[in-house]
């Protein structure tokens, strides 16, 4: 048998790549930058041991920064596609929109931009809801929660409802700002995250 000849027409073939690499690129704020915990101890990074044990050909890109909007990453979100070329981009991001009591509109808005330009790019998307506070009262808590489900209706992509909701209402695994979950929140970050993620973990590099 001509294995030299095997080789080629396997490398050939559609959807095959030998040692594919495939990134994660992952858009969000100090839920997922990890603020407030030790380096390495955050959701993100338990999400890039466990690619490395399960799924070896992934790697994680995390562009999350503490404190930003989606305005801040709608702005940065195409440099960082244009960068990293990712197959998959998780968006987890509006925590810090309804702190400051935006619109629900708005940030609608830029949730729908960000999901377009990471489509646009060839990614896949994930759309992680963010966790909102009672600063400005129930309907608008209601209406910033709601607009993950219907953004990711309307735009087909994968809805991860409210990820940090059941690490948050136990005191002990939440940091002293009661914000922000702390190092033995993280596995529950990951494991709401996972079970959304794993499914579209098929890699075929760019």
């Amino acid at each position: 048998m001509n294995y030299r000849l095997w080789w080629v027409m396997l490398l050939l073939w559609p959807g095959w790549t030998l040692a594919a690499s495939c990134s994660l690129l992952i858009v969000g704020d100090s839920l997922s930058s990890g603020y407030g915990l030790a380096p390495g101890q955050g959701w993100v990074d338990r999400l890039d041991v466990r690619l490395k044990q399960t799924a070896p050909q992934w790697r994680v890109v995390n562009a999350s920064v503490s404190g930003d909007t989606t305005q801040n990453g709608l702005q940065r979100l195409k440099p960082a596609l244009a960068r990293q070329r990712p197959q998959g981009v998780l968006i987890e991001l509006g925590g810090n929109d309804a702190l400051r009591g935006i619109p629900p509109a708005v940030i609608r808005q830029n949730l729908v931009a960000m999901v377009r330009e990471a489509r646009a790019s060839g990614a896949w998307v994930l759309l992680l809801e963010a966790p909102v506070l009672p600063n400005y009262g129930k309907p608008y808590a209601d209406a910033v929660a709601r607009l993950y489900g219907d953004v990711a209706r309307a735009e087909k992509v994968t809805h991860v409802p409210c990820f940090v909701c059941a690490v948050a209402v136990k005191p002990e695994l939440m940091q002293a700002d009661r914000i922000h979950p702390n190092e033995k929140g993280q596995p529950g970050l990951l494991d709401a995250v996972w079970p959304y993620l794993k499914p579209k973990l098929r890699c075929r590099a760019k």
